[in-house]
Protein backbone atom coordinates (compact mmCIF):
# COMPACT_ATOMS: atom_id res chain seq x y z
CA UNK A 1 0.00 0.00 0.00
CA UNK A 2 1.17 2.91 -0.99
CA UNK A 3 1.65 6.45 1.12
CA UNK A 4 -0.98 8.49 -0.74
CA UNK A 5 -3.03 5.13 -0.35
CA UNK A 6 -2.51 5.24 3.49
CA UNK A 7 -3.53 8.46 4.21
CA UNK A 8 -6.57 8.14 2.35
CA UNK A 9 -7.36 5.16 4.74
CA UNK A 10 -5.57 7.41 7.62
CA UNK A 11 -8.06 9.97 6.83
CA UNK A 12 -11.10 7.84 6.62
CA UNK A 13 -10.06 6.42 10.28
CA UNK A 14 -9.69 9.57 11.44
CA UNK A 15 -13.18 10.96 10.61
CA UNK A 16 -15.00 8.04 11.44
CA UNK A 17 -13.28 8.82 15.15
CA UNK A 18 -15.04 12.81 14.79
CA UNK A 19 -17.77 11.13 13.35
CA UNK A 20 -17.51 12.64 10.15
CA UNK A 21 -18.02 10.72 6.78
CA UNK A 22 -15.15 11.31 4.24
CA UNK A 23 -16.47 11.42 1.05
CA UNK A 24 -15.47 11.14 -2.77
CA UNK A 25 -15.60 14.99 -3.93
CA UNK A 26 -18.78 15.33 -5.90
CA UNK A 27 -18.85 15.10 -10.00
CA UNK A 28 -18.17 18.27 -11.82
CA UNK A 29 -21.81 17.81 -13.82
CA UNK A 30 -22.70 20.80 -16.15
CA UNK A 31 -24.47 23.64 -14.72
CA UNK A 32 -28.29 23.38 -14.56
CA UNK A 33 -30.11 25.55 -16.79
CA UNK A 34 -33.47 25.97 -14.80
CA UNK A 35 -33.57 27.02 -10.68
CA UNK A 36 -35.71 23.39 -10.74
CA UNK A 37 -32.98 21.23 -11.58
CA UNK A 38 -30.20 22.93 -9.42
CA UNK A 39 -32.12 22.37 -6.43
CA UNK A 40 -32.53 18.79 -8.12
CA UNK A 41 -28.74 18.46 -8.33
CA UNK A 42 -27.53 18.56 -4.78
CA UNK A 43 -23.78 17.77 -4.00
CA UNK A 44 -22.78 15.26 -1.18
CA UNK A 45 -21.51 18.30 1.02
CA UNK A 46 -24.84 19.80 0.62
CA UNK A 47 -26.90 16.62 1.50
CA UNK A 48 -24.60 15.97 4.46
CA UNK A 49 -24.70 19.76 5.61
CA UNK A 50 -28.91 19.33 4.96
CA UNK A 51 -28.88 16.58 7.74
CA UNK A 52 -26.22 18.27 10.11
CA UNK A 53 -23.62 15.47 9.42
CA UNK A 54 -19.76 16.90 9.13
CA UNK A 55 -18.33 16.46 5.47
CA UNK A 56 -14.87 16.32 4.71
CA UNK A 57 -13.46 15.83 0.96
CA UNK A 58 -10.25 15.81 -0.97
CA UNK A 59 -11.57 17.38 -4.17
CA UNK A 60 -7.65 17.10 -5.43
CA UNK A 61 -3.76 15.99 -4.85
CA UNK A 62 -0.80 17.95 -7.03
CA UNK A 63 2.30 16.53 -7.29
CA UNK A 64 5.34 18.96 -8.61
CA UNK A 65 7.04 16.85 -11.26
CA UNK A 66 10.33 18.49 -10.09
CA UNK A 67 10.46 17.70 -6.92
CA UNK A 68 8.67 15.09 -5.60
CA UNK A 69 8.74 15.58 -2.56
CA UNK A 70 6.33 18.97 -2.94
CA UNK A 71 2.54 18.49 -3.10
CA UNK A 72 -0.68 19.71 -2.04
CA UNK A 73 -4.14 18.78 -1.24
CA UNK A 74 -7.04 20.50 -1.75
CA UNK A 75 -9.87 19.85 0.89
CA UNK A 76 -13.61 20.26 1.18
CA UNK A 77 -15.45 20.77 4.30
CA UNK A 78 -18.86 22.09 5.90
CA UNK A 79 -19.35 23.82 9.10
CA UNK A 80 -20.42 20.69 11.25
CA UNK A 81 -16.97 19.47 10.41
CA UNK A 82 -15.23 22.44 11.77
CA UNK A 83 -17.41 22.40 15.03
CA UNK A 84 -16.19 18.78 15.58
CA UNK A 85 -12.36 19.74 14.82
CA UNK A 86 -13.08 22.89 17.42
CA UNK A 87 -14.63 20.61 20.03
CA UNK A 88 -11.69 17.96 19.50
CA UNK A 89 -9.28 20.92 20.41
CA UNK A 90 -7.91 21.89 17.29
CA UNK A 91 -8.85 25.40 18.00
CA UNK A 92 -5.95 27.26 19.41
CA UNK A 93 -6.89 30.71 19.12
CA UNK A 94 -10.25 32.26 19.38
CA UNK A 95 -11.41 33.07 15.64
CA UNK A 96 -8.60 31.33 13.96
CA UNK A 97 -9.24 30.60 10.50
CA UNK A 98 -10.98 26.91 9.23
CA UNK A 99 -7.96 26.71 6.96
CA UNK A 100 -5.67 26.66 10.08
CA UNK A 101 -8.07 24.62 12.05
CA UNK A 102 -8.36 21.32 9.14
CA UNK A 103 -4.63 22.39 8.12
CA UNK A 104 -4.13 21.12 11.67
CA UNK A 105 -6.10 18.24 11.83
CA UNK A 106 -4.80 17.06 8.84
CA UNK A 107 -1.07 17.36 9.74
CA UNK A 108 -1.83 15.40 12.57
CA UNK A 109 -3.44 12.76 10.40
CA UNK A 110 -0.34 12.61 8.42
CA UNK A 111 2.13 12.47 11.50
CA UNK A 112 -0.11 9.30 12.41
CA UNK A 113 0.14 7.80 8.77
CA UNK A 114 4.12 8.54 8.88
CA UNK A 115 4.60 7.08 12.37
CA UNK A 116 1.93 3.78 11.96
CA UNK A 117 4.40 2.95 9.17
CA UNK A 118 7.70 3.79 11.03
CA UNK A 119 6.46 1.53 13.72
CA UNK A 120 5.15 -1.21 10.90
CA UNK A 121 8.56 -1.27 9.57
CA UNK A 122 10.60 -1.40 12.98
CA UNK A 123 8.54 -4.58 13.56
CA UNK A 124 9.44 -6.57 10.45
CA UNK A 125 12.58 -4.37 8.81
CA UNK A 126 12.05 -7.01 5.65
CA UNK A 127 8.58 -5.38 4.96
CA UNK A 128 10.55 -2.78 2.85
CA UNK A 129 13.33 -4.74 0.82
CA UNK A 130 12.77 -4.45 -2.35
CA UNK A 131 13.79 -7.21 -4.60
CA UNK A 132 15.71 -6.98 -8.29
CA UNK A 133 15.89 -9.09 -10.98
CA UNK A 134 17.56 -8.55 -14.35
CA UNK A 135 15.07 -10.06 -17.17
CA UNK A 136 16.69 -9.17 -20.14
CA UNK A 137 19.19 -5.71 -21.60
CA UNK A 138 15.84 -3.40 -21.54
CA UNK A 139 13.95 -5.27 -18.64
CA UNK A 140 14.38 -5.39 -14.57
CA UNK A 141 11.48 -6.97 -12.55
CA UNK A 142 11.11 -5.30 -9.18
CA UNK A 143 9.08 -7.00 -6.52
Amino acid sequence: MGLLDRIKQALKLSSAKLDTPIEEPPKQEPKPKSDRSRKAKRTTKDLATERGEPYIAILSFNLDPENLNSGSFELDWNDKFITNLVRAGYQVKPNEPENDIVDRWFQTVCRNVVLEYFEQEQADPDLRRLNRKKLDNERTEFS
